[in-house]
C-alpha cells in the first residue's frame, strides 16, 4: 500500500506532466508550428498548493508576441483544471537559440525558416552569412538583410533554388 508521501509525489508528478503537456500545445503566435516548449522559452514550472507558476524567458526583450504567449500559456493551464496560474517573464537564465529542441529546429525548417546554428553563447558573423536554405538544403546562400520582419529573423537568398527565405538568428 503506497504511503501518503508516495501518493503526494505521484500526484505532483502527474500535475507537472499535465502542465508540460498543456505547454506543448501552446504555439508561438509568429511561428504556429512550434510550441513554447520546443522553442525553449520555458525554463521552469512550479506547482505549490495548487498554484502553477511558469517562468518564461522571451526570445528578445521587446518580443511583440510576449503578452499573447503569456495569456495563451495561462489559458492552456487553466483549461487543465488548475485554479491559479501565474506566468512570470524572466531574463535569467537568458534565452538562447541553443535551447530550441531538435524537434523545434525541424519544425522551423518545415515552416521555411533556416534554423539557427548552435552558438554556445558566442555568435559570429559566419553564423549569419553561412546559412543552409530550408527549401533545397543548398549552402549557396546570400545574406540579403540582417533585419527581417521580426527582431529574431534575417533575410537570405538561395542562389540554387532562387528562393528568398528567413533565418532564425542565432543568439
Amino acid at each position: 500500500m503506497p504511503s501518503d508521501a508516495d501518493q503526494m509525489i505521484e500526484q505532483r508528478t502527474s500535475d507537472t506532466d499535465r502542465v508540460w503537456t498543456a505547454l506543448e500545445n501552446v504555439k508561438d503566435p509568429e511561428i504556429p508550428l512550434i510550441s513554447v516548449v520546443e522553442l525553449g522559452v520555458i525554463p521552469e514550472v512550479r506547482i505549490e498548493d495548487g498554484r502553477v507558476t511558469v517562468r518564461m524567458c522571451p526570445t528578445f526583450a521587446g518580443c511583440p508576441a510576449l503578452d499573447v504567449m503569456r495569456e495563451d500559456i495561462r489559458k492552456a493551464i487553466l483549461a487543465e483544471g488548475f485554479g491559479a496560474v501565474q506566468v512570470d517573464v524572466v531574463f535569467d537564465p537568458p534565452w538562447s537559440t541553443d535551447r530550441i529542441t531538435p524537434e523545434g529546429r525541424r519544425k522551423l525548417k518545415e515552416f521555411g525558416l533556416a534554423p539557427p546554428a548552435k552558438c554556445n553563447g558566442s555568435v559570429t558573423g559566419d553564423m549569419l552569412d553561412q546559412v543552409v536554405c530550408p527549401y533545397c538544403d543548398s549552402d549557396r546562400t546570400t545574406l540579403e538583410s540582417i533585419f527581417g520582419p521580426t527582431l529574431c529573423r534575417a533575410i537570405h537568398y538561395c542562389n540554387s533554388c532562387r528562393q528568398s527565405f528567413e533565418q532564425f538568428k542565432p543568439v
